[in-house]
């Protein structure tokens, strides 16, 4: 009963957010898919010969359930770019929809592996045959990396909106032909917005991983300070990002996680625990099971909180505990300390043999907010075993 309470205060003020930007004219229209089909099509029309071989658009329905073919046959090697305009809603009434890159997923072939962009527009080079699909994700989850699904085809129904897909197959490289459109565009800053992410190159941590079923993303970038020359900076805007790096150690009763961040911005000023407010920023813990406890700062939860993720998807395999609440401290760097063992038993109940991964989590995809922080000194240590992990 008193989860139920809290998904139905949360609702209420987001509701009441949503009619209060309404009121006052702020909600953010959905994209006008004609316009963008005009512009980018006047575009193409002005491109020079040998630049583009051929090109393809596709309507795609936010219900539809993966996969939908592009009619583009694609061979080992060929460069392709794609460009999406539309918007996917999981609750019109609350004005929640989900970030467009983070939606629409592709493979090449029945048996290619799914990825997908990190922005509206993405480029890649075919690394085999096949047709290229596109699939909408939310609120799926990826049962294996060749798109298997762990949902049936009813969770989409919910969802609605839509999309219009450009795609584009070059005849040479994929950032030779946008610079030579870039240059021709007036109107579309999609393609400027492409070029500049392709020629910033990976921005990835150093031995860090972004969790594959997720996707990549922009948030994590490595940072240096004087007082900490190793950070990682972390900035998320209406995106969703877990940053993963392979640990191997016992759990014991010793065991402890150690870290400092400084948190400039909370994604959520609402409590966490609930799914149309669960924006937030945390350091976590992955073990042997599968299972992985997470330590966030919240906005509102007291200090000691604890609670099973309330997203359907990762509920029973992660567990939130809050370890700092409110303004207090924010923008300042602080030292955290955890016992990994206790906590486990504490809050998830008999604790496994293995501590396997350290993660990074920074969720603003529901409320659309803005979050910030750094991270420096993560230390996991067991025993008479230390690991220092950044």
């Amino acid at each position: 009963m008193a989860n139920v309470l809290a998904d139905l205060s949360v609702a209420g003020q987001l509701a009441l957010r949503a009619l209060g930007r309404r009121l006052r004219a702020e909600t953010e229209p959905a994209p006008d898919l004609e316009e963008f089909t005009r512009q980018m099509q006047a575009l193409l029309a002005r491109a020079p010969d040998g630049v583009i071989r051929d090109y393809y658009w596709l309507e795609l329905s936010a219900s539809q359930p993966p996969w939908i073919g592009s009619g583009l046959h694609l061979s080992k090697g060929e460069e392709v770019s794609y460009f999406i305009s539309g918007r996917a809603y999981a609750n019109r009434l609350l004005d929640i929809y989900i970030n467009t890159a983070m939606h629409i997923w592709c493979k090449v072939g029945a048996q290619g592996e799914v990825f997908r962009g990190t922005r509206c527009s993405h480029s890649f080079c075919a690394t085999e045959d096949g047709e290229l699909q596109f699939g909408n994700y939310f609120p799926n989850d990826w049962e294996d990396r060749h798109g298997a699904r762990k949902q049936d085809d009813s969770v989409h129904r919910d969802i609605s909106g839509d999309f219009k897909i450009l795609v584009i197959r070059w005849t040479s490289d994929a950032l030779t032909g946008l610079r030579t459109l870039r240059d021709l565009d007036t109107d579309q800053g999609m393609l400027s917005a492409e070029v500049s992410r392709l020629e910033q190159g990976e921005t990835t941590p150093p031995g860090w991983q972004y969790l594959w079923n997720l996707g990549p993303a922009e948030i994590y970038r490595p940072h240096s300070e004087a007082e900490h020359p190793n950070c990682i900076r972390c900035k998320t805007h209406g995106d969703v990002g877990i940053l993963q790096k392979r640990v191997d150690l016992p759990l014991s009763d010793t065991s402890e996680l150690s870290w400092r961040w400084c948190v400039d911005q909370l994604p959520s000023t609402l409590r966490e625990d609930s799914v149309p407010s669960h924006d937030y920023l945390s350091i976590a813990v992955e073990f042997e099971n599968g299972r992985d406890i997470t330590y966030y700062w919240s906005s509102t939860l007291p200090v000691g909180t604890g609670y099973d993720c309330p997203l359907p998807n990762w509920a029973g395999k992660e567990f939130h505990v809050v370890v700092r609440c409110g303004a207090e401290g924010l923008g300042q760097w602080q030292q955290e300390r955890r016992n990994l063992y206790e906590d486990y038993r504490q809050y998830m109940g008999e604790p496994p043999a293995r501590i396997v991964k350290v993660w990074l989590i920074a969720n603003s995809l529901f409320q659309r907010g803005e979050g910030g922080c750094d991270y420096a000194d993560i230390i996991v240590s067991s025993d008479a075993e230390t690991l220092q992990v950044l």
